[in-house]
């Protein structure tokens, strides 16, 4: 039987097409849309996290892997590891909705995050996606209890972003019962304490494949401790396979085939990384809003000065389009992987091709997050002062702990050229418009919509702006498209400017149709504040979608050409923000009071 795709899957947005259809806030999914069980785990990782982590945050900090496998083993007992892991084999198969809530809730455990996520994540996917049977009865238990800890090997001292450069080969051994593997694995995290490792190699140095890997079989060892900047309570080292000796029968997926299990790992693990980073953003908003409303100058509180409330407004503006993309993007996925057949045995091929249809939005998800995570740390860092750089102030180590996330996973500089360039395969592959649709874009230009927005409607402003945002993408998209054809991919600069405008676009949507969606049973608090976190938001969005679609002008074209498209791109990024101010010291000022995220 074959779970694959149905009409009503078909109805769903395709992944890139945010950019090119409009979308009723009806449709998507929002943190206010949270069931009880949703808010059950929330509350058990938060729960978690106070009561174990905390209280031995130093000791973790310190890498004393005896408490940090004591924790792991904890968060098994809570079901914390058994999230995504199929019912069958002792799991809860929950949604990703559940799952980005654990990665946004255990973001608050310091170093213990990392091993966390990336034991959930890249430590467990790949068997629970491509494993065999016997691979998950043998295995599955153990990692989803904490017992074991998983690790991910595919990083190599040469090959960082490009991982299909990778050396490490894979020989079968004369009698065939093993593979014997040659190569150095770097920046593995958890290596220093995982039992069982996805490694990726060349079988026969061609066909690209991945193994489950014992950390005790013959010929595997480690490199020592990585010296990092932040993040110093996980483990990071080499792991070393000198003629490893791996059964046959740990063979992951197929031959050839570890691309689709390193990519499809990838775009999850940007997906989580995404709501990890919303969380921290969240929890450094709470304490710089804590310091700024106790620390005295000039006789007044910091808080009550304009140039730190601007900060703390961007601050809660950035976490709440991060939160708003996140869980939409959950509910997209959610929704095509709920047609699924789940007793089919092609189950998790097709639940696969789900995340992978999303691989855009994933991408989307991890540069936003983890940039607006960025720009918190380093305002929180700076609202703190001097004191921001003592390492007895938490803004001192959010700002090390940071830092990494805008590398691994994909270099945020990786994913801004994979946006642009699966929008383009796809539409190469018929499966967007885009041609038809910058056709019209470009119309367009010569003959701009006279049409009035009618402000009676809720956000209408910020609506228009939306959808002339799409606009001004398919401009510039188009323009570059048309003059480099198949060499586009060499232009690295103008893919990336394309990028910021479509993660803008997204960012921006999301927030707003989040606001619409519970504006009519908010408080009239609740609206006031949702009114100025739109416009906050959209007048950051149409600034860097503005300034990165003028660079891909100045990049893509000269003479008429390019006066024509920053014609087009001033006009459909504009935005009317009058009352920005007054947004913003709401937004400040509630956040002053509270001392915390007023989402």
């Amino acid at each position: 039987m074959s779970s694959g795709t149905t009409e009503k899957e078909k109805e769903a947005l395709k992944g890139g097409e945010f950019l090119l259809k409009q979308t009723s806030c009806a449709d998507i999914f929002t943190p206010e849309d949270f069931t009880d069980e949703h808010r059950q785990i929330a509350e058990t990782c938060e729960k978690f996290v106070l009561d174990e982590v905390v209280p031995r945050m130093d000791l973790v900090e310190s890498m004393d892997l005896d408490t940090v496998k004591e924790l792991m083993a904890k968060a098994g007992e809570l079901g914390l590891l058994m999230i995504d892991a199929p019912e069958e084999f002792g799991g809860l198969a929950l949604d990703k909705v559940t799952n980005m809530l654990a990665s946004e809730k255990m973001s608050g455990a310091g170093s213990f995050t990392v091993v966390y996520s990336a034991h959930t994540g890249l430590g467990t996917l790949p068997l629970v996606y491509y494993g065999t049977k016997a691979q998950k009865e043998k295995y599955l238990e153990k990692i989803i209890s904490g017992e074991w800890v998983g690790a991910y090997a595919l990083t190599e001292p040469e090959s960082g972003s490009d991982a299909l450069a990778a050396k490490t080969t894979a020989t079968l051994s004369q009698d065939g019962k093993h593979y014997i593997l040659n190569g150095t694995k770097q920046f593995i995290t958890n290596a220093g304490f995982a039992e069982l490792i996805t490694v990726f190699a060349k079988v026969d140095k061609e066909h690209f494949t991945a193994f489950l890997v014992e950390r005790g079989y013959p010929g595997v060892s480690l490199g020592p401790e990585e010296k990092k900047m932040g993040i110093k309570g996980s483990s990071t080292r080499q792991v070393i396979l000198d003629n490893a000796q791996v059964p046959v029968e740990n063979l992951l997926g197929e031959v050839g085939k570890g691309h689709k299990i390193a990519f499809n790992i990838l775009n999850m693990g940007r997906f989580k990384l995404g709501a990890a980073t919303l969380g921290a953003a969240k929890q450094i908003i709470g304490v710089a809003a804590k310091y700024a409303a106790e620390r005295k100058q000039f006789g007044k509180t910091i808080g009550s000065f304009g140039a730190i409330k601007e900060k703390l407004a961007d601050m809660v503006s950035d976490a709440f389009m991060s939160e708003a993309l996140v869980y939409r993007l959950a509910g997209m996925v959610d929704q095509r992987i709920a047609t699924l057949d789940h007793s089919a045995e092609d189950y998790y091929v097709h639940y696969q091709k789900c995340i992978e249809e999303h691989a855009i939005e994933c991408g989307v998800a991890k540069v936003f997050c983890s940039e607006a995570l960025a720009a918190a740390v380093d305002q929180a860092v700076q609202i703190h002062g001097g004191y921001g750089f003592i390492a007895e102030y938490a803004v001192e180590k959010a700002y090390r702990d940071e830092r990494i996330n805008r590398i691994w996973e994909g270099t945020n500089e990786i994913n801004r050229l994979l946006i642009p360039g699966l929008i383009l395969r796809r539409s190469l592959k018929g499966e967007l418009p885009l041609q038809s649709e910058a056709m019209k874009a470009f119309e367009g230009l010569m003959s701009p919509s006279m049409e009035e927005i009618d402000e009676t409607r809720l956000y209408a402003k910020e609506k228009a702006l939306i959808a002339n945002l799409k606009t001004a993408f398919l401009i510039v998209a188009g323009a570059a498209a048309q003059k480099y054809m198949e060499k586009l991919g060499d232009e690295q600069e103008i893919l990336m400017a394309a990028a910021d405008m479509a993660i803008q676009t997204f960012a921006l949507e999301s927030a707003v149709l989040r606001a619409e969606k519970i504006h009519a049973r908010s408080s009239d608090n609740k609206k006031k504040l949702l009114d100025a976190v739109v416009k906050a938001a959209a007048f950051s969005a149409s600034e860097k979608h503005g300034s990165a679609a003028r660079k891909a002008a100045f990049f893509a074209e000269e003479g008429d050409v390019q006066t024509m498209l920053l014609s087009g791109i001033r006009r459909n990024t504009r935005y009317d923000a009058t009352g920005l101010l007054e947004a913003k010291r709401t937004l400040a000022d509630t956040t002053l009071e509270q001392g915390k995220y007023i989402f």
